[in-house]
């Protein structure tokens, strides 16, 4: 996937089969198929507009969530996630859940 217009910054990923899957159901409003682990880098970074509101368009307090160089899990189950930290301000220096606690979170770890 190429960029996402509508962030403020370049955030192209690549992603296997079972993340495309869950990332379609997510542009498209359904919950994802469970059971099915996908693997996501975005080797540029990103931008968000919430790490709690998975269809936020525009941040609340105007600042998008930043985050380098990464790798995402998805669709594992809800215990896998809840081993890490989650919340509004993460510290995306270290491995923490974006959207923790919807169908949507996943794991977000940076790498180097």
């Amino acid at each position: 996937m190429p960029d996402d217009p509508s962030s403020p910054g370049p955030d192209p990923m690549c992603a296997d089969q079972p993340a495309m899957a869950w990332l379609d159901a997510y542009i498209g409003h359904r919950p994802p198929q469970p059971g099915r682990i996908g693997f996501v880098y975005m080797l540029q970074g990103g931008s968000d507009a919430s790490n709690t509101d998975p269809f936020a368009q525009k941040p609340a307090d105007g600042r998008w969530l930043a985050t380098g160089p990464h790798v995402m899990v998805v669709g594992a189950d809800a215990a896998f996630y809840a081993a890490y930290p989650s919340g509004a301000n993460p510290d995306t220096t270290r491995p923490y859940v974006m959207w923790a606690r919807t169908p949507y979170q996943h794991l977000m770890a940076p790498v180097r």
